[in-house]
């Protein structure tokens, strides 16, 4: 008789069956073969505690027999009683949402509909998260350890549960796509874990600091530990990974490989990072061995909550504006497997107080004839000082110019070649402290001549008068007159207050004539081109007249 070969597993089936079922059943055998300690109290008693901590199910009597307790009111404090695992209550613990960038949707199950994530909220077991691209999403658990879930990823809770008042937590969570960073507490007990599967590994800790990343897009699944250890596992095998290193696995079919070092965080550019003005240029030397460069910023006392990212293969990025407080710059270097590197860190403070003045003139797009422009801005309560920067580009990444002024107003201390510009100002605080920069405004100057649009002149009882067009408000004006046009013996240099000019008539000829702006500061412009003023000769209309009165009496 034939026996069918589907009845009888292969044995290599078996075996790989039978040892994923031991690798899920150890875990859970080994937290119930172990205690947990309680160090006892003043006050303490049996009872109190085995209503605090033991299931509804397993009455005091039976943690007084396993501790051998002879006397069940008399607990000397500072003795030590074990509470085994299998007793302890265990409490659903969500996960609550401790910051959102991005589009962030989740949804309950693997077909259930998809909504928005919310700040704050909490998340329970079932949830799968999924974000976009330039998306993240930060979630913190009952011990207050801190994933950063980040752009392009989808993660399922599995496990979300404490042991009641023990501080003891169980977080399972599985992620499917992208990346993950992690802060993880201290544990404090035997029951705590914190494990992230991935497709083709685990990674499980009791409190660190580490990176997962479930691979894809040509790339193995990785994890790198930045603090502490990581235990990295699959049915084929087991790595413990160390500070400064990373374990890779290609599939779940192959052991992880063996640690390997970390690239060495990148050293920034000490001439680039000035951050206390947004937005910014960041550079640093380039390290070997990578095929690119990660960028966050992130919070300084909360670094798992993501402001920033970027990827780039250029060793510089420009940093955007961003909230104020105080921040942190990470950089790190990519291997061309994908595993990321140390961090070179940079903290720095983005001030949102004293509020930038309103610009008052010159007004957006305003076109000047001036190499030394004055700037005028509106006074803001509490500041003492203000800053002016002047640049070619909007984002101020290499500004031209900047200055410091006590008052409202200030003139560019140097010339500026023609060109089109941007102005802003902050203002600065008694302590020195500079505010946030109000919004850009163009400019644009420009070296035409001035023209000062010299009108007709008029004559009258012996006196000439010569007007042009008025200036802004507060300027006066320097008047020059000459008989050869080239103003070195002026006929006249006066400086008037009014755009116009009384004096006694010339006899006759030609009257050159050029005019400068003055501002109320006494910075004086450039001369205006020289006009010509033809002057009738007296004489000739005299004789003209005369010729007429013959001609009529003949």
């Amino acid at each position: 008789m034939t026996v069918s070969s589907t009845r009888f597993p292969h044995p290599a089936w078996l075996c790989a069956r039978l040892f994923l079922l031991a690798a899920l059943l150890l875990p859970a055998f080994a937290a119930s073969a172990q205690d947990w300690t309680y160090r006892v109290r003043p006050g303490d008693t049996l009872w109190d505690l085995g209503d605090r901590y033991l299931k509804p199910s397993v009455p005091w009597q039976r943690l007084q027999s396993h501790n051998r307790v002879a006397d069940p009111y008399l607990l000397p404090p500072g003795s030590q009683l074990k509470f085994p695992i299998a007793w302890l209550q265990v409490q659903p613990a969500p996960a609550r949402v401790l910051a959102v960038r991005g589009r962030v949707q989740a949804r309950l199950g693997d077909s259930g509909p998809l909504r928005e994530v919310l700040e704050g909220e909490q998340l329970g077991i079932g949830q799968h998260l999924l974000t976009g691209g330039n998306a993240s999403v930060t979630l913190a658990f009952a011990d207050d350890s801190r994933m950063q879930l980040r752009e392009n990823s989808h993660l399922r809770l599995d496990q979300l549960s404490r042991y009641g008042s023990t501080g003891m937590v169980d977080t399972r969570m599985r992620l499917e796509q992208g990346r993950s960073s992690n802060r993880v507490t201290p544990a404090k007990g035997p029951a705590s874990r914190y494990i992230i599967d991935a497709p083709a590994a685990t990674s499980s800790v009791r409190g660190t600091v580490f990176r997962v990343s479930a691979g894809g897009a040509g790339h193995s699944a990785a994890t790198e530990v930045i603090e502490g250890r990581v235990q990295v596992g699959n049915r084929r095998g087991q790595q413990l990974v160390t500070r400064g290193h990373a374990s890779r696995a290609s599939t779940a079919d192959t052991r992880p490989q063996p640690p390997e070092d970390l690239l060495p965080a990148p050293v920034l550019d000490p001439a680039r990072p000035r951050l206390d003005a947004l937005p910014a240029v960041i550079a640093w030397a380039p390290v070997a061995q990578a095929a690119q460069y990660r960028v966050d910023v992130v919070r300084a006392d909360q670094p798992e909550v993501l402001l920033f990212a970027q990827d780039t293969t250029e060793p510089h990025t420009v940093l955007p504006d961003l909230e104020p407080g105080a921040l942190r710059l990470l950089v790190r270097a990519v291997s061309a497997e994908g595993v990321e590197g140390l961090d070179a860190e940079l903290d720095f403070q983005v001030n949102d107080q004293p509020a930038p003045p309103l610009t008052l003139r010159p007004v957006n797009t305003e076109t000047l004839n001036s190499a030394r422009p004055r700037f005028e801005w509106s006074q803001v309560n509490g500041a003492a000082g203000s800053v002016l920067q002047i640049a070619r580009d909007p984002q101020f990444l290499q500004p031209v110019l900047e200055q410091d002024a006590r008052g409202t107003h200030l003139r560019a201390a140097q010339d500026l070649a023609p060109g089109a510009y941007f102005w802003r100002v902050a203002s600065r605080a008694a302590d020195g402290r500079r505010g946030r920069f109000g919004q850009p405004v163009a400019l644009t100057l420009t070296d035409a001549p001035v023209d000062p649009a010299l009108q007709p002149p008029q004559a009258a009882k012996g006196q000439l008068t010569l007007r042009w067009q008025a200036g802004a408000p507060g300027q006066h004006y320097r008047v020059q007159l000459d008989r050869k046009g080239d103003f070195t013996h002026p006929l006249l240099d006066e400086q008037v207050d009014q755009p116009q000019v009384s004096l006694k008539r010339p006899w006759h000829g030609t009257l050159h004539v050029r005019v400068q702006y003055i501002d109320d500061d006494g910075y004086a412009g450039p001369f205006s081109p020289a006009q010509q003023v033809p002057l009738p000769c007296r004489t000739c209309y005299g004789a003209a007249g005369a010729t007429v009165l013959l001609l009529l009496l003949l």
